[in-house]
């Protein structure tokens, strides 16, 4: 096969149609689904912040539409999904089990994530709450009250957690216990035996096998690959592996970006699909609102070489020194990140909040680009329960005026 040659928009169609971000659906999602397209981008990231719809579903929203949120905790119950540390905290398919086990069996590797000074100084404590869990069945960390003077308290990280959360951290690090469920998003804590009752370590896969099919699984879910974006998708450490040994073996394919000075690697599974970004017979028409956790911005050098976007997550930025906002969501618009919105969902009053939009340099506000934006921010709020969208201010200001119009809403727009 002749070499595969890609115009940076062809890049960029090429990992969006892996990503399932192409092109809008045309049909109604189904619990399946959701379950296909877990699996289809390898891994779910985790995260917690409620401003709008907490990150997992929302991610599920920008390729599925309009889905019962429900159905991603009646997968994990059900035992279609597992939680583990991927990219960071994820839901991932089930069938994955084995490729993580060897970062349970060792979780000193994992950082922060794991303290064996603490398994070795807390081991009565540590014993004593699996031994709780093994009669009295599963657990949230609500169950326990704090005993160290913070009752009440917020906790802020790791080090300000209570006792009890410690310890089952380090033991769901530790792989002795998993998720069994999610209550009111709580974390539900079991027994790894009784949550997983038919693995067996004489199935787990060797460790470089696991290596390359983490390298695979990278460049498939990417649609396509610089070797130095790969080792980020899993968060997987040095030796990592060589993408190029790999083309030259025949287990991937080589290509080049038009202007980049490295090849890029693809699956041979998206080898039709490359062809076609290539002839330029790919076309994006999806217009969307994305999770800042989303896989096609977390790893952010990965968000600016590929689509010109540099996006940093802000809501652990102190506030005077934000630019954009606390939870800034950026707009996919037909193959190019276009704008981020600072959005907050008020539920009950039926308002999907805009506290700041910002538009790209060099964005061409278009009427139909506008409408795009509008359809999108319009079906969002709808999926929040919101049927008003407010929008405070907008750069520039202009813009948001003339968006504010599409929406059909009164935009209280500050200067910019």
């Amino acid at each position: 096969m002749s070499e595969i040659v890609l115009s940076i928009s062809g890049a960029r169609a090429l990992h969006l149609a892996a990503q399932g971000l192409l092109q809008p659906r045309r049909r109604k999602a189904t619990k399946a689904d959701v379950l296909d397209t877990i699996r289809r981008m390898g891994v779910l990231q985790i995260d917690t912040i409620n401003v709008v719809a907490r990150s997992p579903y929302l991610v599920l929203w920008s390729r599925l539409g309009d889905y019962p949120s429900e159905w991603l905790e009646e997968l994990l119950a059900e035992g279609k999904l597992f939680e583990y540390w991927a990219h960071e905290a994820c839901f991932i398919p089930r069938e994955d089990y084995g490729l993580y086990r060897h970062r349970m069996l060792d979780p000193s590797a994992m950082g922060w994530k794991y303290s064996a000074t603490w398994m070795r100084e807390r081991a009565g404590e540590v014993a004593a709450l699996l031994a709780h869990i093994r009669t009295n069945g599963p657990v949230r960390s609500s169950d326990f009250e704090r005993s160290d003077g913070k009752a009440g308290a917020k906790a802020e990280g790791w080090w300000d957690w209570k006792p009890e959360k410690r310890s089952l951290e380090v033991l769901f690090t530790s792989g002795a216990l998993m998720i069994a469920r999610r209550h009111n998003f709580q974390r539900v804590y079991d027994l790894a035996e009784r949550v997983h009752p038919e693995w067996d370590d004489v199935h787990m896969p060797a460790l470089p096998d696991v290596q390359q099919t983490f390298a695979m699984r990278a460049v498939k879910a990417l649609g396509l690959a610089r070797a130095a974006w790969v080792p980020d998708y899993h968060r997987t450490r040095r030796p990592h592996v060589d993408l190029g040994k790999l083309a030259d073996e025949g287990v991937l394919l080589r290509a080049r970006v038009a202007g980049w000075d490295d090849p890029v690697y693809i699956h041979p599974e998206h080898a039709e699909l490359a062809r076609q970004a290539a002839d330029g017979a790919l076309t994006p028409s999806l217009t969307t609102i994305l999770s800042p956790f989303d896989p096609v911005v977390w790893d952010r050098r990965r968000a600016l070489e590929l689509f010109g976007f540099d996006y940093r997550l802000e809501c652990y930025t102190p506030a005077a020194k934000r630019r954009y906002g606390y939870f800034t969501l950026p707009v996919l618009r037909r193959g190019a990140l276009v704008a981020r919105i600072d959005a907050k969902a008020h539920r009950r009053e039926g308002v999907f909040e805009v506290k700041a939009l910002f538009f790209e340099p060099g964005v061409r506000a278009s009427d139909a680009l506008l409408r795009d934006v509008a359809g999108a921010l319009q079906r969002c709020a709808r999926w929040h329960g919101c049927p008003r969208v407010r929008i405070l201010r907008s750069e520039p200001a202009e813009l948001g005026e003339r968006l504010g119009v599409l929406l059909g809403t009164d935009a209280d727009l500050a200067a910019a």
